[in-house]
């Protein structure tokens, strides 16, 4: 494509504008808009405002497409130019807490849901607010008013299967896993194609030791996908037989690029710990931040242990496998490079490059941890540290390491213990802590501190 053709189309977009009625010319901008044509449907409703100055419809549709570019404060404030004009839109105020939701801003979000549910009320046009409002409610762990939002929303619109999911969430979130499982059951009998809803339904059938019963729905899922890893993991984690030394590249990347743009509010709705945890070893181990040091962040994800990593570092990197986490952490500036590798390859091509590998949760889609720990430890210069953390296995569990149904790997004190012996760590630290909440019970962990013998040892 030459630099030409984009000038032309625009110009030709422009144009059509230029020769239609309003109601025309904006149902060609939505189209563009809809079909997620960006360059064409922003050439055509800023030519609509062109001719139509402050016309709310155009307002409210060219902030909706500066939401898709993330340019979230110009598209809070075009949806808001265009309510000023008509207040009674409701479904700009709708889309206007979309908007506020991606930003961050829930309280703002939940007026506006709100205010469009106030103006639909009671009829079918009020369940998308409603809907929305009930994953407000969620976020702050308000279930039994994310439940009341989805029932007022299923009361108008029955057949609503965002409706049955967030309703699902809601109840498994209070506890009640039969009637979660009975409207996760609804929510895919309404859309067959929500992977997310299908993911829920087995996990309600863990969560209630059903095992069988979910290995079922796995087996179906596998003989209609037979090459997805997710799926070939959880099945091995459900039945645990014949469980992988740890999870698959196709398994990581599949996963948590799926979840990068959710990851760090849904894990802040877990209360999880893990970075905060692991920066207090660091502290504990190392003293004052002297921006010294050089430090790899392993499995880094979007790069929440970043900037209490910085402080130390006088040259930062971040490892991670999936791309889509990578384009998270980019944003926030802390690292000094970024990598897209597999940890133990990277590992094994750092030889005796940084004085500290700090990991949180990635070692928990590892159960074999020996050839981790020896890269680790390669990596390392002499009397340089290694902080990670784990899942923990109860200490009555004989075995080293175990796949749980999650499809996370737990480890016991004793394996991590050996296993850093055997590649030359020594001042072995293992401290317990709760990683997260899920499903209303603490997750336990361990905080490990291990460091590679110096020269003179």
């Amino acid at each position: 494509m030459t630099s030409a053709e984009p000038r032309v189309r625009r110009s030709a977009v422009a144009q059509a504008v230029a020769g239609t009625p309003l109601a025309d010319a904006l149902q060609l901008a939505i189209g563009h808009l809809r079909a997620e044509r960006i360059e064409p449907a922003e050439t055509a409703l800023q030519a609509v405002l062109a001719r139509w100055p402050e016309q709310p419809d155009a307002l409210h549709f060219l902030g909706v497409l500066r939401h898709t570019q993330g340019r979230h404060d110009e598209a809070v404030a075009l949806v808001q130019r265009a309510l000023a004009k008509l207040p009674s839109q409701a479904g700009a105020w709708n889309n206007l807490g979309n908007i506020l939701l991606g930003a961050r801003r829930l309280d703002d979000a939940a007026q506006a849901y709100e205010q469009s549910v106030a103006l639909t009320r009671n009829t079918p046009d009020s369940a998308g607010a409603l809907n929305n409002l009930s994953v407000i409610h969620r976020k702050r762990g308000r279930w039994a008013e994310a439940e009341a939002a989805c029932r007022a929303a299923l009361q108008v619109r029955p057949d609503s299967g965002d409706s049955w999911f967030n309703l699902s969430l809601a109840l498994m979130g209070q506890g009640q896993v039969h009637e979660g499982l009975i409207a996760n059951s609804r929510a895919i009998a309404l859309w067959p194609r929500l992977l997310q809803a299908r993911n829920e339904v087995i996990r309600a059938l863990l969560m209630l030791g059903e095992r069988e019963r979910a290995a079922t729905l796995y087996r179906e899922w596998l003989a209609e996908d037979p090459d997805n890893p997710v799926v070939q993991h959880q099945l091995a984690a459900c039945l645990g037989e014949h469980t992988p030394a740890r999870a698959s590249n196709g398994y990581i990347e599949q996963v948590f690029d799926t979840f990068a743009d959710s990851f760090d509010v849904k894990l802040e709705a877990l209360h999880y710990v893990a970075p905060q945890r692991l920066a207090q070893a660091v502290q504990q181990r190392l003293g004052e931040p002297q921006a010294a040091l050089d430090i790899a962040d392993l499995g880094c994800g979007t790069g929440l242990c970043g900037p209490l990593l910085r402080p130390y570092a006088r040259q930062l990197v971040g490892c991670d496998l999936s791309v889509g986490m990578l384009r998270k952490a980019k944003p926030r500036q802390v690292y000094d490079t970024l990598h897209r590798a597999e940890l133990v390859y990277y590992l094994d091509t750092q030889p005796a490059a940084f004085d500290v590998l700090a990991s949180a949760d990635t070692f928990i889609y590892f159960g074999v941890l020996d050839d981790a720990m020896a890269a680790a430890a390669r990596a390392l210069r002499p009397g340089g540290r290694l902080f990670f953390t784990v899942e923990a296995l109860d200490d009555s569990d004989d075995a080293p390491h175990r796949l749980q149904t999650n499809g996370r790997y737990a480890h016991h004190r004793c394996y991590l213990q050996a296993t850093l012996a055997t590649a030359g760590f020594g001042a072995v630290e293992i401290e317990p802590f709760t990683v997260r909440h899920e499903a209303g019970k603490p997750v336990p962990g361990w905080v490990v501190s291990a460091q590679q013998a110096p020269c003179d040892s």
